[in-house]
């Protein structure tokens, strides 16, 4: 079996992409059917249970590729950040559309009407993406049925201009280990989900994020640190709100907090060790 990090290529002992036929020997290769998810949001999980690890969260109207499904699960690849696990079935459809908004906002609601008291509502997170077929008043309406406050969706190609103050809706949203909305987030689904509301590509997890994002910084240069800048250590990683707070989602605090860099040092060094790297996007 190959050494490709199984977080971003499609490969297990019995199984893998056909696009890795040749650098990959398996007993089996699959090609993929192309899905799309519908649920608002769907856990993607180490393994195909409801009690495994969630290791990250696809959001509404991500495409992805299925590679197998077997008793209710998917294997998948999602094509955004490449993220391999195991979302559940009935949280994808087979039938895509092309994406024309995202939400651009924390959270919204899907109604069944467009009336702000219809019932039921689905809420749906930041950088969920629909598609709009028309318009009802304040109200958009969907190609897959249902209604959004307008106001709540920019144009998908419509990005944000400081991912920070993105981070900053999330504060004190609680730390949820893979969480990816304001029903709970991790450190690096923080960063991922902020950048790409500013129209940045990111990959899923610390480590990813840490090779491929920004210049370095000189590891001295923590009194030249500015609003943007990401401070990584050995699993965790934290955006700078100004020259000396950090905004990260800790387990700590258990919640998306703001604190002086100089605090939040001090204490992960017994958890974490030293801070390993400084970026500048």
């Amino acid at each position: 079996m190959s050494t490709l990090d199984s977080r971003l290529n499609a490969v297990r002992p019995d199984l893998a992409d056909l696009r890795l036929k040749s650098i990959v020997d398996a007993p089996r290769y699959a090609n993929g059917s192309p899905r799309q998810v519908s649920a608002p949001i769907a856990a993607v999980r180490r393994e195909p249970h409801t009690a495994a690890t969630q290791i990250t969260q696809a959001l509404m109207g991500e495409a992805c590729r299925v590679f197998e499904t077997r008793e209710g699960w998917a294997w998948v690849q999602l094509d955004a950040d490449h993220y391999v696990g195991y979302i559940a079935e009935d949280a994808l459809s087979a039938a895509t559309a092309e994406p024309s908004h995202r939400v651009a906002v924390v959270s919204t609601f899907i109604y069944p009407a467009p009336n702000i008291k219809a019932q039921p509502v689905t809420p749906v997170p930041l950088n969920a993406k629909i598609a709009v077929a028309g318009r009802e008043g304040k109200f958009a309406a969907l190609k897959n049925g249902g209604f959004v406050f307008a106001a709540h969706l920019k144009m998908v190609a419509e990005v944000e201009h400081d991912f920070v103050a993105v981070c900053e809706l999330f504060q004190n949203v609680p730390y949820l280990w893979g969480g990816k909305s304001s029903a709970g987030l991790d450190c690096s689904g923080l960063v991922q989900l902020s950048l790409e509301a500013a129209g940045m590509a990111c990959p899923r997890d610390t480590d990813m994020q840490e090779r491929a994002l920004g210049r370095p910084l000189h590891l001295g240069d923590l009194d030249s640190l500015q609003r943007g800048d990401l401070v990584f250590w050995n699993g965790h990683v934290g955006v700078m709100a100004n020259a000396s707070d950090l905004i990260h989602a800790n387990g700590h605090h258990m919640s998306v907090a703001r604190e002086p860099l100089s605090d939040a040092v001090a204490r992960i060094k017994a958890s974490y060790g030293e801070i390993t790297s400084l970026k500048r996007l």
